[in-house]
């Protein structure tokens, strides 16, 4: 991991030291790497900037870009007019020195602060933290930064949190990096492929290249290790020209706990939300990990974003905490089809909190959630409408009903790969496959004597051949 400078506590005071020469280099090369500077306003880095605000009761919070001799803002909540400020002497220019969240309570005692123009000026600045940016590799790109105009101190849960908030920052960014990347890359091979082709032509394929790219860029490029647990997920769309709604995700809360989820959305519009929906999920389990209250924030969120219109999804979101053996599992539906608990020997029990509205229809929409036991030995299946809306060979749709049954019939193992395996194998063998999206995703816990170490994961991603190649990392 690069080395790009020092700073480290002493006695609640932070000791800063001056990047080294070559270190400050790398980081600035890093952060032309993602090519962010100066780029228009973005909706996802606006509300990371704002609910920091919402979170810590401070005027001003904001996502900063520090560059060569300047400290530009992706967002700024409550510095309304301000694009960036000078570097040196800078409080951001500092906040990147370090890995951890730097946290000046009282601006008047700090010998760096004291003299900054934000303390000095009309703003009066008192109380300053910043969480750094950091990559991947280690280059400290910028900070999410929260002001107070009197001092004040924050717990140790608070820095976590608004490291979290940095962390959530970095997601977006290097999401939009790699569209951004896939996109020129596929442009670029179209263009010297379709140079003598009609202006139409090529348009149309510029258009069919985005839309394959932005959708691989939508759903999580990898399932993650989950100790003690198997993960298998399949995602299918139903044509390459279109950006499907629906989507899976499994990530880690702290503390042992993971999320998952599965949701569908219907049409072309509905991918336009994907993103805000996954963002959501993932910020509102950080504040309140209850799934009903994750739900309901995304209904929040749902209804408050202009360019969502009148669009709505359904969705199934869960928590996993582990136990001695297997795992608690709590699960809120909204509006999307029953998850099924798989016990073996054929018994599939569909998972059916009494209740879960539609989610992005009504301000006043409600949740339900269901609390059980995930033993060894046993699975649990999520899965979108396009698996139980694809019509069998006498023109009848699968339905919960012959899903239900489907499963029942299984003589194979619970664990995850295979049920995956299976249930594609059930799409496959209908006339004319899935006619909408199919996001899958199937979770098992293997018995004591599997020695299965971590995650054994299958993703596929699928179109009708010759359009888009099948995906198996």
């Amino acid at each position: 991991m690069p080395q790009e400078g020092h700073a480290a506590v002493h006695g609640g005071k932070p000791e800063r030291w001056a990047p080294s020469a070559a270190g400050e280099a790398s980081r600035i090369e890093a952060v032309r790497r993602y090519d962010i500077l100066d780029t228009p306003p973005d909706g996802a880095f606006d509300r990371v900037a704002a609910m920091a605000a919402r979170l810590f009761r401070v005027p001003v919070a904001s996502v900063t870009i520090v560059d060569e001799d300047r400290i530009w803002f992706k967002a700024a909540h409550g510095l309304e007019g301000v694009s960036e400020i000078s570097r040196e002497p800078g409080l951001c220019g500092s906040a990147i020195l370090s890995d951890e969240t730097l946290v000046i309570s009282d601006t008047l005692t700090d010998p760096t602060a004291c003299s900054n123009a934000l303390v000095t000026g009309p703003m009066a600045v008192r109380f300053y933290a910043a969480a750094p940016i950091v990559t991947h590799d280690g280059h400290r790109l910028g900070t999410v930064n929260i002001l107070d105009t009197k001092p004040r101190l924050i717990t140790e849960d608070d820095t976590a949190t608004l490291a979290d908030l940095a962390a959530i920052v970095l997601d977006e960014m290097e999401m939009r990096l790699s569209a951004l990347n896939a996109l020129r890359t596929e442009q670029e091979r179209r263009r010297e492929q379709e140079e003598a082709r009609e202006r139409a032509d090529r348009d149309k394929a510029a258009i069919q290249a985005f839309a394959s790219t932005l959708q691989r860029t939508l759903l999580p490029p990898a399932l993650p290790v989950v100790p003690g647990l198997e993960l298998a997920c399949h995602y299918a769309t139903a044509s390459p020209r279109d950006v499907g709604g629906d989507f899976y995700d499994v990530f880690p809360l702290g503390g042992g706990k993971w999320a998952f989820g599965d949701v569908c959305g219907k049409g072309p519009e509905a991918a336009a939300v994907t993103s805000l929906t996954r963002y959501t999920l993932r910020a509102a389990a950080l504040i309140d990990a209850d799934p009903d209250m994750v739900l309901t924030s995304l209904n929040t969120a749902l209804l408050l974003e202009p360019a969502v219109g009148t669009r709505f999804c359904t969705a199934v979101f869960g928590i996993l905490e582990p136990e001695k053996e297997g795992f608690t599992v709590t699960v809120a539906t909204g509006g999307h089809p029953p998850a099924y608990h798989l016990r073996g020997n054929g018994v599939a029990e569909a998972v059916r909190p009494k209740g879960g509205m539609l989610i992005g229809a009504l301000a006043e929409a409600h949740f339900a959630s269901h609390t059980f036991h995930l033993a060894p030995g046993e699975g649990l299946l999520l899965y979108t409408d396009g698996l139980t809306e694809a019509r069998t060979a006498d023109g009848h749709m699968i339905g919960e009903e012959g899903l239900t049954d489907f499963l029942a019939a299984r003589t194979a193992s619970v664990g995850a790969t295979a049920v995956i395996e299976d249930t594609v194998a059930l799409i496959d063998a209908t006339p004319h496959g899935a006619g909408d999206d199919v996001a899958l995703l199937a979770l098992s816990v293997p018995f004591a004597d599997a020695a299965v170490d971590g995650v054994t994961a299958t993703a596929h991603t699928i179109a009708p051949a010759g359009e888009m190649p099948e995906r198996r990392p």
